[in-house]
């Protein structure tokens, strides 16, 4: 008997051709991504004028897995790449999909500088607290007395508190959710693909092999377990207070959604107003 095989739901927004992905048994990044193919799916938007922008590192990877014009950068420059080609394509939907090591060592200058600039950006920041395919050094992230491979007694620096740094900076939209919450981080997307500005949601997502591993807190199915037993919703709450201590609560939330004029808005506006008539812009 022949049986008719169906196509995934996402399959159209995926390079199938290059399944199965190398992202380890129970890793969140392959639900992120699923989360952000749903969203793509909901707004309907014109996939020739989506573009995805990755750095180094296992989220990285996923530039090469998406079937739309993507860009896997060199480590740490993600974000300077794809303000150059928002800047040169203003009609593009230009995302930014990279995990915290990336975004927040390497490239922390340039999303500070980005954010402050209110850069026309969508960026997904996928979490799991450790530098996964290098070895499980210390990230940006990694909650005081976390293992790692850097921090065999215990993780003594103050991690990096994203929603609170993106807001300081200047990010127009700022949400957090865990990779449990696949509902909520697909609506997230939605979100932020759907506004102006440089707009940010950050994805806690599981590391099993590494971060959890050496940390002794079990499989992806018991990390989970946490998210679901520690998550404490907190909408539009002050990103002051929202922290993540080592195998405590995890505030989740939309937190910011405060428009401002974008980067190119501003700039425009800013010759306009002394060039007039002459000012001519690529619009």
């Amino acid at each position: 008997m022949n049986v008719a095989q169906e196509e995934h739901p996402i399959a159209p927004y995926l390079r199938m051709d290059r399944m199965p992905h190398m992202w380890c048994p129970s890793c969140g990044i392959g639900i992120v991504l699923k989360c952000f193919a749903t969203a793509l799916e909901k707004t309907k938007m014109d996939l020739d004028k989506v573009s995805v922008v990755s750095g180094i590192g296992c989220t990285g990877r996923t530039a090469g897995y998406v079937r739309l014009d993507s860009f896997h950068t060199t480590h740490g420059r993600a974000i300077p790449f794809a303000t150059g080609l928002k800047l040169a394509r203003p009609d593009l939907k230009v995302v930014v999909f990279s995990g915290d090591g990336d975004l927040l060592a390497i490239g922390g200058n340039h999303f500070i500088h980005a954010a402050k600039r209110n850069m026309d950006l969508t960026v997904i920041l996928v979490n799991n607290f450790i530098y996964g395919m290098t070895g499980g050094q210390l990230a940006p992230t990694t909650p005081t007395s976390a293992n790692t491979s850097t921090t065999p007694y215990g993780n003594f620096e103050t991690p990096f508190s994203v929603p609170k740094l993106a807001e300081a900076c200047g990010a127009t939209y700022v949400a957090r959710w865990t990779c449990l919450d696949v509902r909520r981080v697909t609506r997230a997307m939605q979100d932020a693909l759907q506004r102006k500005g440089f707009s940010i949601v950050e994805v806690i997502a599981p590391c099993p092999v590494l971060y959890a591993r050496r940390n002794k807190l079990g499989a992806g199915l018991e990390m989970l377990q946490y998210y679901k037993e520690k998550c404490e919703i907190c909408h539009e709450a002050g990103t002051e207070n929202l922290e993540i201590a080592f195998q405590d609560k995890i505030p989740v939330g939309k937190f910011v959604d405060k428009p401002r004029p974008t980067f190119q808005e501003s700039m425009h506006e800013w010759y306009r107003s002394r060039l007039g008539d002459k000012y001519k812009t690529i619009e």
